[in-house]
């Protein structure tokens, strides 16, 4: 993040999100000021907590985009949770602290991935190496007795091989190869909350005591190179230090989003159904206000870890959370509802606009599909329509919409005939007609 001012965050966000720009300045500012911690020396760098932020919008405007687009930008580790999947300590259901340790393994993937490419060169390099040993043995490498004319000789031998290897020659060769052969563990643990957890470590356990046997394998060379670049590329990584540098992304980087908060608030305490609503907030608090959480890599901070939730809160209202929660969510951005102007920019202006993708799709055919302004503005004046008449769920209408709109291409092609399908305003009121006007077949449809 550091060659990203919150005003380029927010340009890089504009690619991908229409609108919203309270709730991107927001995030942008947040992110920007977990760099600017970063900075400070001593005990001040300790003392300055992350601004956790509420975004507040229905369904489709745009929430979980902006936060996926923002942990993408920053190439930090990200989780997003469901808060209703959560329950209080004592009830059946997931344990809040699984979002840490569920982050921590993202951090950890994360790292992987990045050392993988560091040493991806060099793993190709030993994989080839080890093809040329199948390809080529050299029977006297062992010998002591071995002259340095038949030492010569062999190098220039494998130097050939070498390159008639890269060139491509002996990529449908069959060869042998030897592959770990770790058993499978059909184990599973039941019992009560984080013990999923528990029964993952046994199983890391075991996987560890049983002896690692060797299979051989038969395979082509294009196959058993990747085969040997994956051994390769586990035995180059140092996964203690993968460990230590994921340990300092998630306790420095990481964000967790959040969403559905506001079906954890309110409804009747105390009883029925919705008992542990109240006991999940409390048990997201000493996570969300800073503690410790073990996870089998150790244990993770959570003080300077960036909490993002959101909700639609109809029946609810940020001030119905405990007093403590909402303390610890100082920054609440209200979301705008999308109109038929948004819709037009959301169908077009993205870099993945849903046009784009549609386009995308039917190209694999051969076929060239192309919409011209009318049609585009009649799809977001249909949405916008089927929105204000039933339940509102933002950009999602447009999905609905595209898909019936375009069943029969997507359906018929591939075919002979015509390659291009020109989309026209006409053809998308003629489609749409009859499944707007009856009210019980768009609720089902659209």
């Amino acid at each position: 993040m550091k060659e990203l001012t919150p005003k380029q965050i927010v340009k890089e966000l504009d690619r991908y999100i229409v609108g919203q720009s309270k709730a991107k300045k927001a995030v942008a500012i947040a992110m920007r000021n977990r760099w600017r911690r970063q900075q400070i020396d001593g005990m001040m760098r300790n003392e300055i907590m992350p601004n956790n932020i509420i975004m507040i919008g229905s369904t489709g405007v745009g929430k979980t985009e902006i936060a996926r687009r923002i942990a993408r930008l920053a190439n930090a580790p990200f989780v997003k949770v469901e808060a209703s999947k959560f329950t209080e300590v004592g009830y059946v259901g997931r344990d809040v602290e699984s979002i840490i340790r569920d982050l921590m393994e993202t951090g950890v993937t994360l790292v992987e991935k990045e050392k993988e490419v560091e040493v991806v060169d060099l793993a190709m390099h030993l994989a080839n190496e080890h093809i040329l040993d199948i390809l080529f043995p050299d029977e006297h490498k062992n010998d002591p007795k071995q002259s340095k004319e038949v030492k010569e000789r062999h190098e220039r031998t494998r130097s050939r091989l070498r390159k008639k290897l890269l060139d491509g020659n002996f990529e449908n060769k069959m060869i042998e190869i030897e592959i770990s052969d770790q058993p499978a563990l059909g184990m599973q643990v039941f019992g009560p909350m984080g013990m999923e957890d528990i029964g993952m470590n046994i199983k890391d356990m075991l996987s560890n005591a049983l002896p690692k046997n060797k299979k051989t394998k038969k395979m082509l060379v294009s196959e058993a190179r990747e085969v040997l670049i994956e051994d390769e590329t586990q035995k180059l990584i140092d996964h203690d230090e993968v460990i230590r540098i994921a340990k300092n992304k998630v306790e420095n980087n990481g964000i967790v989003f959040l969403d559905e908060i506001d079906k954890v608030v309110g409804g009747d305490r105390g009883t029925g159904p919705d008992v542990s609503r109240e006991g999940v907030q409390r048990d997201l608090l000493p996570i969300v206000e800073g503690g410790n959480v073990s996870t089998k890599y150790g244990v993770i901070s959570t003080d300077h870890i960036l909490f993002i939730a959101a909700g639609a809160f109809h029946v609810s209202a940020p001030a119905d959370m405990i007093p403590e929660l909402q303390g610890r969510f100082p920054i609440r951005v209200e979301l705008d509802k999308l109109n038929t102007s948004d819709f037009i920019k959301i169908l077009t202006h993205p870099k993945s606009a849903l046009i784009k993708q549609y386009t995308a799709l039917l190209e694999a055919e051969g076929v060239a599909l192309s919409f011209n302004a009318a049609a585009i503005k009649a799809i977001a004046e249909i949405a916008s329509e089927v929105n204000l008449k039933m339940e509102n769920i933002g950009a999602r209408r447009l999905h609905t919409i595209l898909t019936t709109l375009l069943e029969d291409p997507l359906f018929e092609h591939p075919k002979r005939g015509s390659k291009r399908i020109s989309i026209t305003a006409k053809f998308v009121n003629e489609s749409l007609k009859d499944i707007i006007e009856d009210q019980d077949l768009s609720r089902y449809i659209l």
